[in-house]
């Protein structure tokens, strides 16, 4: 069954490296002493060992060991073999062309499907949608499919940001972008507010955190559900 937390962001303003969310992930990944880090969404600023070892400091706290699949010789292999797995945010195309190269999707897909627990911030979280069409990301390298992890039957919009009502320019919103996408994509989009995650447990997903969300489907008005909601479609 599966087990994923899907969150938009892995740090508030003001806040630690996943300070917000650290006492679900406490219960989330009760019993696993290993977690394995995907670090390959940021493409420059941080070296994958630099943003492992982040992500080490903070798993340390809940006694969690963490490894970076970058380290690793057969990295679908040891996604195969991990008791739970991390994918951090970045660039959410980097991250998809990584694991395109290395071959982890289909890797992933069985082991998460499987049971594995799985926790994404930010790009890590667009990967769980069926595609990365939605991302807010620039298209810095082009991946071999926009196709995603398929996780999930919608797709994520992370950090989403609501217009600024007396703001005299701030370009298209990200209302416009995902209607712009739903000229061309059936597929829903659920924009994820800052604090914002979805738990997910087998087929039932609850959006968490205090925070409502806005729900996109094509030829539909964009409307909010509140915090502790069931997602469907």
């Amino acid at each position: 069954m599966k087990r994923l937390i899907i969150a938009s962001t892995s740090t508030l303003y003001n806040g630690n490296y996943l300070e917000y969310i650290l006492p679900e992930l406490k219960v989330f990944f009760k019993d696993i002493k290993t977690l394995l880090f995907v670090p390959f969404a940021r493409p420059g600023g941080i070296s994958h060992e630099e943003y492992t070892s982040k992500a080490q400091e903070i798993f340390k706290t809940i006694n969690i060991r963490v490894e970076g699949l970058h380290a690793k010789t057969n990295k679908a292999d040891a996604i195969l073999n991990a008791e739970a797995i991390f994918t951090g945010g970045g660039n959410t195309f980097v991250l998809l062309n990584s694991l395109y190269k290395h071959n982890c999707i289909a890797a992933l897909q069985k082991v998460i499907n499987s049971g594995t627990p799985y926790l994404g911030t930010s790009a890590g979280s667009n990967i769980c949608g069926q595609n990365v069409k939605t991302t807010n990301d620039m298209p810095i390298i082009y991946p071999p499919s926009f196709d995603a992890l398929q996780l999930i039957n919608f797709n994520i919009n992370p950090h989403y940001l609501d217009p600024i009502t007396d703001s005299k320019h701030m370009g298209e919103t990200r209302e416009t972008r995902i209607k712009e996408f739903h000229t061309q994509n059936t597929i829903p989009v659920v924009g994820l507010r800052e604090g914002s995650w979805l738990h997910v447990v087998g087929n039932s997903i609850t959006l968490k955190g205090s925070l409502s969300a806005r729900i996109f489907e094509k030829d539909k008005l964009p409307y909010e559900i509140e915090t502790n909601s069931k997602i469907e479609f």
